[in-house]
């Protein structure tokens, strides 16, 4: 692959304003650009985006300024001969972060407060209510780049940590690993359930009635994997039914979020806009990521974090 100009989609704006990656990468040795919706692209052009296009399969490499790559055709890009790559472990401490400051808030009752806030009310909770995370444990679903993230702020406050993944390896930070056909048995006892999985074929719907049904009256639900790893029908069952306590909720299977969604008013349900890796330094993070494959293109290495 010889490279020819490096060109920056619109749809990145939805993160962070095109123009900052594009200056980011001003020391690339090729040109660097923004373009709209419907770009003019040949062999040699490197794409930065957000959602994919049509007019991508035009270009040589496309990357994903986003770790999930579900929205792309993966077989159409191979048959293409187009290189897919993606911003996997770049996540690890904002995400970590924000399920840190999830459980905090549940746990001390911050967004009840807040609430109240609102309305000028002054009002304690319960006694038994409020509770502290150290020596609670926490399952967390996926420990990839996220859910290590998750599980390293856990353990350093004390809590059980316990972890679901496919090839049921040990972890450093966590106490017991599950692989995913034991999900019932690893969410029973956990306070906090954290999804951190990339949504596959596998993972789709991988949250059903029996997980809930499994998870403690006082569990909460946190998912900052993707809205289709949840049965959100089950979800809403169970917050009504009280089979569990609440949850922390960032990604859905329809966003934006439509006005009639049952959750928005339950006092329990946490709501962010698929925010979690929000941060002010996303655009370098990226550009990081660009600039290093763009150095291994022009040694003839293999690329870092290849999809396709």
């Amino acid at each position: 692959m010889e490279l020819q100009r490096v060109v920056v989609h619109d749809s990145v704006g939805i993160i962070f304003e095109p123009s900052v990656l594009v200056e980011a990468l001003a020391d690339l040795p090729v040109p660097v650009e923004t373009v709209g919706d419907a770009p003019a692209l040949d062999e040699g052009d490197v794409v930065v985006t957000f959602s994919p296009r049509p007019s991508f399969f035009d270009a040589s490499w496309v990357h994903s300024v986003r770790a999930g790559y579900d929205e792309f055709p993966l077989e159409r890009y191979a048959n293409a001969g187009v290189v897919l790559t993606n911003s996997t472990g770049i996540h690890g401490t904002t995400v970590g972060e924000t399920v840190l400051g999830y459980m905090l808030a549940l746990a001390r009752r911050l967004h009840v407060f807040r609430d109240r806030q609102r309305d000028h009310e002054w009002t304690r909770e319960p006694y038994d209510v409020p509770f502290t995370l150290a020596g609670e444990r926490v399952c967390v679903v996926g420990l990839g780049t996220l859910g290590t993230g998750v599980a390293r702020r856990a353990d350093a406050l004390g809590m059980d940590v316990v972890g679901v993944r496919a090839s049921g390896d040990l972890h450093e930070h966590a106490r017991r690993v599950y692989t995913p056909d034991e999900l019932d048995d690893a969410v029973a006892g956990a306070r906090f359930v954290v999804l951190a999985v990339p949504l596959t074929d596998e993972t789709e719907g991988l949250v059903s009635a029996s997980t809930f049904a499994a998870m403690d009256e006082s569990s909460y639900l946190v998912n900052v994997a993707r809205g289709a790893v949840v049965d959100e029908d089950a979800l809403v069952a169970a917050l009504d039914d009280g089979a569990v306590a609440g949850a922390a909720l960032d990604v859905f299977a329809e966003e934006p979020l439509p006005e009639t969604w049952p959750l928005w008013s339950h006092e329990d349900v946490v709501v962010t806009p698929h925010t979690s890796a929000a941060t002010n330094r996303y655009h370098e993070d990226v550009a990081g990521l660009v600039r290093e494959n763009v150095r291994r293109v022009r040694a003839g290495e293999d690329l870092t974090n290849r999809v396709v």
